[in-house]
């Protein structure tokens, strides 16, 4: 055995500190951050003094703090240390020469050049000569999306806008990027979409900064920051912009949304909507039918294809068109009933129980689920303690079991394809581990009576027809009231029709992946049994083409699922930033509020009303232990949260925008919402009461 010993000299150094070759405070990778004091970097390191900061970009001193240093620790020669008081005239005077920072920049560049990454170093300055005491990696850091070139670029997070920003296995991350109609790049087990081009332009700027004012205002101050720096995004001329299909709502008259005059325009009409899903129904049981007897790289071809052809009916003028109707008369309706008879967000009390919304529908569906098992106790008491995986089957053996299997079939039939995350496609859905499903069918059946689906509903619909008449009551009354009232009939006949829409493409889209799954995973089996995957789940670590090419040659190099497992497990303890450039910079935007209380934390008004109640901060949904009347605050709520919904009185979330799933859902069973409350759910304690304000958009803690 053989060991080896690093001998260093002893310096006494006059001065030292910590170099960081990205920013810590930024992460932008171009921004050298040096830290300086007097004496030993010890007085540096435990914060004892404060310690002088400069900031180096491009060989070239773009910042400096010069605090006043009152001590210092030197070290004594013959061994221990002391601490010393800095003379008065020295105090406030530079640690580092101009030079000596430039120069010490050089070197904090080469070794990051030799490790190949971002470093943290530790360094002393002894009789003017620099000395390296340590190096090693910043392992913080957020990756920076690869675009392949040197051009800027500003990415936005997908997950931010999908209401789910967890860490995606590759499998995962390939099969919804088939999805999009721009390119996204990915880092840290995310995705983000590149908008430099976007905000080059200042006619598409506009359309991005409204919009994103519209769905995350976090975001669009981030993106206002960088625009305003005018170095980083060149601007291009007006007439090389691209505008793209979808525009914002705001300021549009009546007549402009009914008369559009584009390709996107969608009659006044009930039966568009209908039939839109039912020619989704049709196209995925097409899919289920020819996917059948498919094998091989067939099978991986085949969803190629059928993809393609989803692609473009997703983005279909006319599927497009319709939930564009439903956003601009919900914005037309907040709009005008505000300036017209002071009535904020009435678009809220319109869009409950709308019809065709098929994640509202899902939570109810499960009320109706709990409705006929509530009758049968020895059902009730096998679900308390069922097996997870073979508790359907055991059913049978109790009285009404068989009733209660047919009903959570019938539910999975429907709705099997859903889960948490469901945009990733690894992760499992409700039809392969149902059990997921009988915490909250308990849960209902101990909180409400029977018929509760259907109440809320009518509940709902009894809301829409008072707040519409005593809206059309307040403008009948107004100068030229008979316009107003027709133009609002009209529009909340709009948003009646369509707003229920908005949530269906999605579900399309995960339909889908329910049957490319199953069809995937017969092919990880016969990996598996060729012993070329230790487990059927290790095709998750693969992307879709490399999965293709395993099943093609039957071999694969299984040291890449080892690392990519190990990669996976460091991006689940990443943060994703809403906001970051292409030198690594995470740009955080905020509120700029300054209407709302003292202690009060700002966020997005998206369900309006005002509740208060005990807060629940659950992380994860099958942690979810709901009591009627608690607000749920979580990171973020996608579809499968919904049946937790029924049970709530409001809502928190950090992930969020006005049209995303919690916002669409809380305004549909009416709770007051507030999205986007950035660090929510490590501000507000569990069991913590507070009060949610859906109207203003903040959240006060009691």
């Amino acid at each position: 055995m053989q060991l080896a010993v690093v001998v260093q000299q002893m310096v006494f150094p006059q001065a030292a500190g910590i170099l960081f070759t990205a920013d810590p405070v930024t992460a932008n990778r171009e921004v050298l951050s040096i830290d300086a004091g007097f004496g030993l970097g010890e007085a540096v390191v435990s914060g004892r003094v404060n310690a002088d900061n400069y900031k180096v970009y491009n060989g070239e001193i773009i910042d400096k703090r010069i605090p006043a240093k009152k001590l210092a620790i030197y070290a004594i020669k013959d061994g221990g240390t002391k601490v010393q008081e800095i003379e008065p005239g020295l105090q406030n005077t530079q640690v580092l020469t101009d030079e000596q920072i430039l120069q010490l920049e050089h070197i904090g560049r080469r070794i990051e050049k030799h490790f190949g990454g971002a470093q943290d170093v530790e360094w002393c300055l002894a009789d003017d000569k620099f000395h390296i005491v340590q190096s090693r990696p910043i392992t913080t850091l957020y990756p920076i999306p690869e675009a392949g070139d040197k051009e800027n670029h500003v990415y936005i997070s997908v997950g931010h806008q999908q209401m789910m920003t967890d860490a995606m296995k590759p499998l995962g991350l390939s099969l919804w990027r088939l999805t999009a109609f721009r390119p996204m790049f990915k880092a840290g087990g995310r995705l983000f979409v590149d908008v430099a081009k976007q905000l080059a332009s200042s006619a598409s700027r506009k359309t991005l900064l409204a919009m994103m004012g519209e769905h995350d205002p976090l975001i669009k101050d981030a993106l206002i920051a960088i625009t305003e720096r005018g170095n980083f995004i060149k601007s291009l001329p007006d007439d090389q912009s691209e505008p793209g299909p979808i525009k914002s709502s705001s300021g549009k008259s009546a007549a402009d949304i009914l008369a559009r005059p584009d390709s996107y325009r969608v009659e006044n009409d009930p039966a568009i909507a209908a039939g839109m899903i039912r020619r989704n129904e049709l196209s995925v049981a097409a899919l289920k039918q020819g996917i059948q007897g498919k094998s091989g790289t067939e099978v991986f071809d085949f969803i190629l294809e059928d993809n393609r052809q989803s692609r473009e009916n997703l983005f279909d003028p006319q599927n497009l068109g319709a939930i564009m109707a439903a956003v601009d008369a919900s914005a037309w309706l907040n709009e005008k009933m505000s300036e017209w008879v002071g009535e904020k967000n009435a678009a809220d009390t319109l869009s409950q129980s709308a019809p065709n919304n098929i994640t509202s529908e899902m939570g109810r569906d499960l009320l109706d689920v709990a409705d006929v098992i509530r009758p049968y106790p020895e059902v009730i008491n096998y679900l308390q303690w069922a097996n997870e995986d073979e508790f359907l089957d055991e059913l049978a053996k109790f009285d009404g079991g068989q009733e209660a299997a047919e009903a959570i079939h019938t539910y999975l039939d429907k709705y099997g394809m859903r889960c948490s995350g469901e945009i990733d496609i690894t992760k499992t859905r409700w039809a392969e581990k149902p059990a997921i499903l009988i915490p909250t069918i308990l849960a209902n059946i101990k909180t409400f009576e029977y018929g509760a689906g259907k109440q809320k509903f009518e509940h709902g619909l009894h809301q829409v027809e008072k707040k519409e008449q005593e809206l059309l009551d307040k403008l009948s009354r107004l100068p030229d009231g008979g316009q107003k009232v027709q133009d609002t009939k009209e529009m909340i006949s709009l948003l009646r029709n369509f707003i229920g829409y908005r949530e269906y493409p999605k579900y399309g889209i995960v339909s889908r992946f329910l049957v490319y799954k199953q069809a995937l995973m017969k092919e990880a089996a016969q990996l598996l049994q060729a012993n070329v995957v230790h487990e059927k789940e290790d095709i998750y670590y693969l992307t879709f083409e490399e999965f293709r090419e395993a099943v093609r040659t039957n071999k694969l190099d299984y040291q890449l699922i080892v690392d990519r497992k190990e990669e996976h497990k460091l991006f689940e303890k990443l943060r994703p930033p809403r906001v970051i450039t292409s030198d690594g910079e995470i740009v955080a935007g905020n509120y700029n509020r300054e209407d709302i209380p003292a202690g009060a934390i700002a966020g997005l008004a998206v369900s309006s009303g005002i509740t208060e109640g005990r807060a629940r901060v659950i992380l994860h949904i099958e942690d979810a232990d709901l009591e009627d009347g608690d607000i749920l605050v979580t990171v973020f709520t996608d579809p499968s949260w919904t049946p937790l919904f029924v049970s709530i009185k409001g809502l928190v979330t950090e992930v969020g925008g006005l049209m995303t799933h919690g916002a669409v859902i809380a305004r549909e069973y009416g709770l007051p919402a507030v999205v986007g409350v950035e660090n929510a759910t490590r501000l507000i304690e569990d069991g913590q009461r507070i009060r949610v304000n859906g109207t203003d958009g903040f959240v006060e803690l009691l």
